[in-house]
C-alpha cells in the first residue's frame, strides 16, 4: 500500500507534463509499477523471513552423511562455551572437512563453490580490487562471465560483503564460496610482490628511466641496498626460493625483460620488467656475485649466498651477451634440503639391487650418464652416502661443493688458483684415499686420470654428459680413451632422467588422446594394465599438474660380454643390445611402468625420456 502510495504521488507531481489524452494509458504505467516494487517489497521480504528459516548447518551436514547427531551435539557444547562458528569448530575438532563445511553452506545459501585452489584467476579481474581490501574482505574476483564478476568469498556471513564487492568492482557480483584458508593464500599469491615490484618500477623509472646511464652510475644504484633495482633482485629470489625454483633465467628482449623459473624441470615465466631495467638488473647480480660489472661482451661465472626464510642458499651464476644485452641464467642450491638415500630416488627394485651391487666393489669407476639437469649429482651424492665408512677415506672434488658431507674430505675447483679437475685429481690421489667422487668428467685428461685411479685400486664415482648408458662407453672412446682401458676400469654406468610426478592433490583420472595412446602402446605399455591419471592443476603445482620429480634409471653391468664389445669397438645398437640380454631395463621400459603405476604422464616421458 506503501508503495502504491508513494508510486501515485510522485506521479501525481508529474501529472501536469502528460497531456489529457494520454492520462488513462499513464493510469495504467503507473499501476503496473506500483505492483512491479510491490513484488520486489515481497520478494525481499521472503528473503528476510529466509534468513530465520533456512536449514540449520548441523542438520545439513547429517543429512548429507557427513557427521552423526551425536558429534553434532559435541560441536553445539563446544560453540556454547566459546562461541564461535559451529562449522569452524567442527573443523577444529575434526568431525568434518573443510570442503563439506563450504559445500554444507552453499546448499544453506542457495550459493555456488569454488575449489580456488585450482582456479585460473583472470589477472585483469583481480587487479580491479587491491590487496588489502581483498584481505578485508576475505575475497577475490576470480573472473568475468558478461558484465558480472565472479568473486570467491571465504565468509559468506560478513555483513554488506556483497554491497561492499559491488561498490568495489562497480560491476554486479556473482558470490562463490570457497575454503577460508584457501582464500586467503590465493589473495597472498595473486598480490604476491606486486605493491613491491609496482612502487620499484614507478621509483626506478622516474629517477634513471629517460636517461642512459653509466656503467660508474650504475655500480652505484646496484650496490645502494634501497635502489629500486636491489628491491625487484630481492623479490625475484624471494619467489623462486618460495616456488622451489631451481633456476633462475633473465632474458633481456627488444621490448622487455622476461624473468622465468625453472621448476621441476620446466620453465614458468613470472615476471615481466621494461627493457630499460636490463642492464641495471644484471650489474645488481653481478656485483652480488663479484663479477666485473663493466665488462658486457664475454661470459662471466661468479658464486654468492643468500639467506631466505632462514634458508641458505647457494647461487652459482652465469652471464652470457645477446643481441638485446645480457643473459643472466642462476642455479640455486639449497644447501638445508635433505639428502637423498639410494631407495628414494625412484629406481625399481630390481634395477636398484643391479645398482648396489656395483658400489659394493672396492675398485673401478662407476659412472652417472645423462644430460644436463637429468639428477645426476644427486644420484652421486646418495652413492656417497651409501658408501661413505669410518674404515675409509672418501675424497671429493666437485664444481662447486653443492652439500657438504661432514666425515668426507670435499675439494672445490678454482680455476683462477689453477684447481681444476685434472690438477685436483692429481693431488687427491697423494693424499690416499680409498674412494674419490668426481663432480664431472669434462676432457680428456681427467678422464685419464680417473681411468688410472680406478686401475689402481680406488672406487672412482662420477658423471658424463650422454644420452644413455650405452653412449656413455662411446665418450670415453671419443675423448681418446683406448678401449681396452675402459673396459678394464669401467665396471658400470647408471643411465637416467628425471621426470614430472603427477600433483597428488589435483589427479584424476583421462583418457589419453589417441596419439598419446599409440606413442604408450609403441614404447612397449599396455594401455589395458593401466589407469591414466593427469594433474588437472591446482595452486600446490601452480597449475601445471605436476608436482616434485622421479628418477628413471637403467644401469648397465660391464661383464664379460660387453667388456669384449667394448674393446672390438662394437656399434651402440650392439652394446645396447648385449646390456638388455644382461638383465638391463631400459629406460624407455622404467617410464612407461612410471606412467602405469600412475606416477607420471604420457606426454611427460614423451617430453623427458627420449625413445626411439
Amino acid at each position: 500500500m506503501h508503495a502504491k502510495g508513494s508510486t501515485g504521488e510522485e506521479a501525481s507531481d508529474r501529472a501536469p507534463a502528460v497531456r489529457a489524452p494520454a492520462e488513462r494509458s499513464t493510469r495504467s504505467q503507473i499501476d503496473e509499477l506500483a505492483d512491479l516494487v510491490a513484488e520486489v517489497d515481497s520478494v525481499a521480504s521472503a528473503a528476510e523471513a529466509a534468513k530465520g528459516t533456512r536449514t540449520p548447518l548441523g542438520q545439513l551436514l547429517i543429512e548429507r552423511g557427513d557427521i552423526t547427531a551425536a558429534q553434532l551435539r559435541e560441536a553445539l557444547s563446544a560453540q556454547t562455551a566459546d562461541g564461535r562458528r559451529l562449522g569452524e569448530i567442527m573443523v577444529e575438532l575434526g568431525l568434518v572437512s573443510e570442503s563439506s563445511v563450504v559445500e554444507a553452506l552453499a546448499s544453506q545459501l542457495g550459493l555456488e563453490t569454488i575449489d580456488i585452489a585450482r582456479a585460473r584467476l583472470d589477472n585483469e579481474v583481480v587487479n580491479q580490487i587491491t590487496a588489502e581490501r581483498a584481505r578485508e574482505l576475505c575475497a577475490l574476483p576470480v573472473g568475468r562471465i558478461g558484465n558480472r564478476v565472479s568473486v570467491a568469498v571465504g565468509d559468506p556471513f560478513r555483513a554488506d560483503l556483497r554491497s561492499d564487492l559491488i561498490a568495489e568492482l562497480n560491476a554486479p557480483v556473482r558470490l562463490l564460496i570457497a575454503i577460508r584458508s584457501d582464500v586467503e593464500e590465493a589473495i597472498e599469491r595473486a598480490y604476491m610482490n606486486q605493491a613491491e615490484i609496482s612502487g620499484a618500477l614507478k621509483e626506478f623509472e622516474q629517477r634513471f628511466g629517460p636517461r642512459k646511464a653509466a656503467d660508474a652510475a650504475w655500480a652505484q644504484i646496484t650496490v645502494d641496498e634501497n635502489a629500486p633495482v636491489v628491491k625487484v633482485v630481492n623479490v625475484i629470489f624471494e619467489q623462486a626460493v618460495r616456488d622451489r625454483a631451481s633456476d633462475i633465467h633473465i632474458e633481456p628482449q627488444e621490448n622487455r625483460v622476461r624473468v622465468r623459473i625453472r621448476t621441476d624441470g620446466a620453465l614458468h615465466e613470472v615476471l615481466t620488467l621494461p627493457a630499460s631495467m636490463a642492464t641495471p638488473l644484471v650489474s645488481r647480480i653481478k656485483v652480488m656475485a663479484d663479477m666485473n660489472i663493466v665488462e658486457r661482451r664475454r661470459p662471466q661465472d661468479g658464486q654468492l649466498e643468500i639467506r631466505i626464510s632462514d634458508r641458505d642458499i647457494d647461487v652459482r651464476v652465469a652471464t652470457a651477451a645477446t643481441v638485446f644485452g645480457e643473459a643472466c641464467v642462476m642455479r640455486l642450491l639449497d644447501r638445508t634440503k635433505a639428502l637423498l638415500d639410494l631407495s628414494e630416488l625412484g629406481m625399481a627394485p630390481a634395477t636398484l639391487e643391479r645398482y648396489r651391487r656395483l658400489i659394493r666393489s672396492p675398485y673401478g669407476m662407476v659412472i652417472c650418464a645423462g644430460p644436463t639437469g637429468s639428477g645426476k649429482t644427486t644420484t652421486l651424492y646418495a652413492t656417497l652416502a651409501a658408501i661413505e665408512d669410518d674404515r675409509t677415506k672418501t675424497m671429493t672434488i666437485e664444481d662447486p661443493v653443492e652439500y657438504v658431507f661432514p666425515a668426507v674430505n670435499q675439494m672445490q675447483i678454482n680455476e683462477a688458483a689453477g684447481v681444476t679437475f685434472a690438477a685436483g685429481l692429481r693431488s687427491i690421489l697423494r693424499q690416499d684415499p680409498d674412494s674419490i667422487l668426481i663432480g664431472e668428467i669434462r676432457d680428456v685428461e681427467t678422464a685419464r686420470i680417473a681411468v688410472q685411479a680406478a686401475l689402481t685400486g680406488h672406487f672412482v664415482t662420477s658423471s658424463i654428459h650422454a644420452t644413455d648408458t650405452t653412449s656413455a662407453l662411446h665418450r670415453f672412446t671419443d675423448m681418446g680413451i683406448e678401449p681396452f682401458l675402459v673396459s678394464s676400469s669401467l665396471i658400470g654406468i647408471a643411465g637416467q632422467r628425471l621426470v614430472r610426478k603427477i600433483c597428488a592433490a589435483c589427479s584424476e583420472s583421462y583418457e589419453p588422446t589417441r596419439d598419446e595412446r599409440a606413442f604408450f602402446e609403441d614404447a612397449g605399455g599396455h594401455p589395458d594394465e593401466a589407469t591414466f591419471v593427469h594433474g588437472a592443476g591446482c595452486k600446490r603445482c601452480g597449475h601445471t599438474g605436476y608436482f616434485d620429480r622421479a628418477g628413471v634409471y637403467e644401469v648397465l653391468v660391464v661383464d664379460e660380454a660387453i667388456k669384449q664389445l667394448i674393446v672390438a669397438n662394437a656399434p651402440l645398437h650392439e652394446l645396447r643390445d648385449a646390456a638388455i640380454a644382461g638383465g638391463m631395463s631400459t629406460l624407455r621400459d622404467e617410464a612407461v611402468q612410471l606412467v602405469t603405476r600412475g606416477t607420471t604422464t604420457i606426454g611427460e616421458i614423451a617430453r623427458t625420456v627420449y625413445m626411439l
